[in-house]
């Protein structure tokens, strides 16, 4: 590049533009993570010009997350879908170590004088009494697992998640509350009473929740009065972790919620019914219904309805997305208006096709 270009900018001048130190470019510069447009091969004098700024910006902004050289390297000169990949792994670092740092205080805190905080926030009651309807069906029924016939309830500063799971199908939901006050935590409560607390605040515009210390319990008031629910003791599962581990979707299918569900009910009470994705149409057992799917690759997946069908009848819309990423993995259900609402639900043995002697009267 000749010398004396006028768009070429000293490093001091760059420096002051895009908010990094010199030594910092210097630095980069010397891992080759970020070069100058031109060195001077008499001084050694670095230059940069002003297509630089934006990458050199958004350099100082990824090392300011704390994100390593090595992974800025992929976001600034990778493929997309490499840039997408590290940046939501960072990002989901970075709230694990959050909420590590949130736990660990709160800790430090319940020891100070005066005890441990209770945290309070604000829903609408027909947000609550909608969550509590959408997440239950998910709860588990065996005596021997206590802890799987409650509703997760986890709360931090801006959001509050309903989570509930039989280990056959998971269902989520997040919420944003108008008002948090208090640490970060959460609570268990048993998936009937979250619905007697969630049908109580129903009809009320807006509802308070106290959560107490530990977990203890779940308190739901508003100026009609209030109710209490016990927090149950119980590890629950690492729902967050089974999430991260999902690989992206291969294949996406919007259907219509109510034609599904009937086409289930069709099939009685059998164990286990096929659904097979093509091309713009979902089969159902032997009945087709539209569909809005891009890929042509026919997939096959076998379900129990009595365990799909609740989580479509949770779901709200007249529409619901199916994103599949293969035939043993968990199948996202997400209800295509409404995406602060998703379901996994685990796939079962795909029935054998019949034969056409077996099909012949």
């Amino acid at each position: 590049m000749n010398d004396a270009s006028p768009e070429l900018m000293s490093i001091s001048e760059f420096a002051r533009r895009v908010g990094l130190a010199p030594s910092a470019l210097r630095f980069y510069d010397d891992c080759r993570v970020f070069l100058p447009a031109h060195v001077d091969g008499a001084t050694g004098y670095r230059s940069y010009s002003p297509a630089q700024e934006a990458p050199a910006r958004m350099l100082r902004a990824l090392r300011d997350t704390g994100l390593a050289l090595a992974d800025v390297t992929a976001v600034l000169d990778g493929p997309p879908d490499r840039a997408r990949e590290v940046l939501e792994r960072h990002r989901a670092v970075g709230r694990e170590r959050g909420r590590a740092a949130d736990a660990a205080i709160a800790a430090v805190l319940d020891g100070l004088p005066g005890g441990p905080r209770s945290t309070e926030f604000t829903l609408g009651g027909a947000e609550l009494a909608s969550a509590a309807r959408q997440v239950t069906p998910a709860a588990g029924r065996d005596p021997a697992h206590p802890e799987l016939g409650c509703v997760l309830v986890e709360f931090e500063e801006d959001e509050v998640r309903f989570v509930a799971t039989d280990r056959y199908r998971l269902a989520l939901r997040t919420l944003r509350p108008a008002a948090l006050t208090g640490p970060a935590g959460r609570v268990l409560v048993d998936a009937d009473a979250l619905l007697g607390l969630g049908a109580w605040a129903a009809r009320t515009a807006e509802v308070t929740l106290a959560a107490g210390p530990a977990g203890a319990s779940l308190a739901v008031r508003h100026p009609g009065g209030s109710r209490e629910a016990t927090g149950t003791a119980g590890e629950y599962p690492a729902y967050r972790d089974m999430l991260a581990a999902l690989p992206a979707p291969r294949h996406r299918v919007i259907v219509d919620r109510a034609a599904l569900l009937a086409a289930l009910e069709e099939c009685g009470d059998a164990p286990a019914v096929a659904l097979e994705l093509g091309r713009d149409r979902l089969l159902v057992a032997r009945r087709a219904l539209p569909a809005l799917r891009a890929e042509a690759e026919p997939v096959r997946l076998g379900f129990d309805p009595a365990v799909l069908a609740p989580v479509l009848e949770a779901s709200v819309g007249p529409d619901v997305l199916l994103e599949v990423s293969g035939p043993s993995l968990p199948v996202l259900v997400r209800s295509a208006d409404q995406g602060s609402f998703t379901a996994l639900v685990m796939p079962v043995a795909v029935p054998r096709p019949q034969s056409p002697e077996e099909t012949t009267p």
